[in-house]
């Protein structure tokens, strides 16, 4: 090709953009046609709102599909980005899924919730882990996303906290790699006077920032995305954020990817009010607390019936009961979902040794 004419390159060029055309019009007629398909799923279970007709263990079983499908060039990410949005437009189109989620807008909990559900979602912004539980317990919102833990900086109590007096159901899980940027409007690092940014994200910047501004004043704030206002706002202030906030506050990426951690991941809970089926490649997650008092072996004994059965945890949180004091429960992962077999087998002996003892939910991992 590099030998060719300018008009042998032209005709090469023109023959591969008809074929592109031709592919669009292709992949169009085939979207459309899956819509229709999709519409006429929710007609034949009689299906009467958008809520009903999501099913997260069939998103999580297509989306593998796809992952395992994938021969590139785009990577497994990108793909599965792809299908999600084509699902999360299918779902909408009668009406959007209502999705709350810790804001305000450019937090990574509304990235947690693109990903999750698509662009073709609702998202509703609220101030406070308690006001998402809220808001989806009530009904204003079908489902919900809060941040649970933090693969550096650990858990997230108050959404664990939550569960102790909510009905909710967890019905899925994401998992997020953070990218932290110091965003300003400054032109040189040395304008900067002050960063502000959660307390969160200034401690898994920690190192970064001690070693490139040890003498900038650290503002912990109530949301990156507050950082990002005062940073827009404010002479001399920048903020530490993530991709969303660039566009929505017109900022700029002074330094990309500052966390001290190149894995450093959160890890997001949707929260809706029922379980649902098992998609094959699943978690569960437990609420419960020994019968008795305390002594040496309860939480052995507690947990005995999972290693008897070859079902491995996955983690363990305890958090005081609030009934009385040194009272504790334990939130427990493991793997499988509540209704498999050898699961649901070892659930009811954990079950039997348990003053408390709540499924808080049964969903699938994680794809991507």
């Amino acid at each position: 090709m590099a030998d060719s004419s300018p008009k042998d390159q032209q005709a090469a060029l023109d023959k591969l953009r008809r074929r592109i055309d031709e592919i669009d019009v292709d992949l169009q007629g085939l979207i459309a046609e899956r819509a229709n398909v999709a519409k006429q799923v929710g007609d034949v279970k009689g299906l009467t709102s958008t809520a009903e007709f999501y099913r997260p263990e069939r998103e999580a079983q297509v989306l593998r599909g796809v992952r395992q499908r994938n021969q590139g060039p785009l990577r497994d990410e990108e793909m599965v980005r792809v299908f999600r949005e084509i699902m999360s437009a299918c779902l909408a189109q009668e009406e959007p899924l209502k999705v709350a989620f810790l804001g305000p807008e450019g937090t990574f909990t509304q990235s947690a919730v693109l990903k999750h559900f698509g662009h073709s979602v609702r998202a509703m912004s609220l101030s406070s882990i308690e006001d998402v539980f809220h808001e989806v317990e009530s009904g204003v919102a079908d489902f919900g996303v809060v941040p649970v833990e933090n693969s550096t900086e650990g858990t997230v109590n108050h959404t664990l906290d939550m569960f102790l007096t909510s009905p909710l159901k967890i019905c899925g899980e994401i998992e997020l790699r953070i990218r932290q940027h110091l965003l300003g409007r400054m032109s040189d690092l040395g304008e900067i006077r002050r960063v502000c940014s959660h307390p969160q994200s200034l401690a898994q910047c920690r190192a970064w920032l001690a070693q490139n501004l040890p003498d900038v004043e650290k503002v912990p704030v109530s949301s990156n995305a507050e950082g990002a206002r005062r940073a827009r706002d404010e002479a001399g202030t920048a903020a530490i954020a993530g991709d969303a906030a660039v566009e929505i506050y017109n900022l700029s990426i002074l330094f990309p990817e500052i966390e001290d951690h190149a894995d450093n991941t959160t890890r997001f809970l949707a929260l809706g009010r029922k379980l649902f089926p098992p998609s094959g490649g699943d978690r569960t997650s437990l609420l419960i607390s020994a019968t008795g008092t305390a002594g040496p072996g309860v939480l052995h004994h507690l947990l005995d019936p999972l290693a008897r059965h070859g079902i491995s945890m996955t983690r363990i949180e305890s958090r005081p009961s609030r009934q009385r004091k040194w009272d504790y429960v334990f939130f427990v992962d493991i793997d499988g979902h509540s209704e498999d077999q050898p699961v649901a087998e070892a659930l009811r002996e954990v079950e039997t040794n348990s003053s408390l003892f709540r499924v808080l939910g049964a969903y699938p991992k994680a794809v991507l």
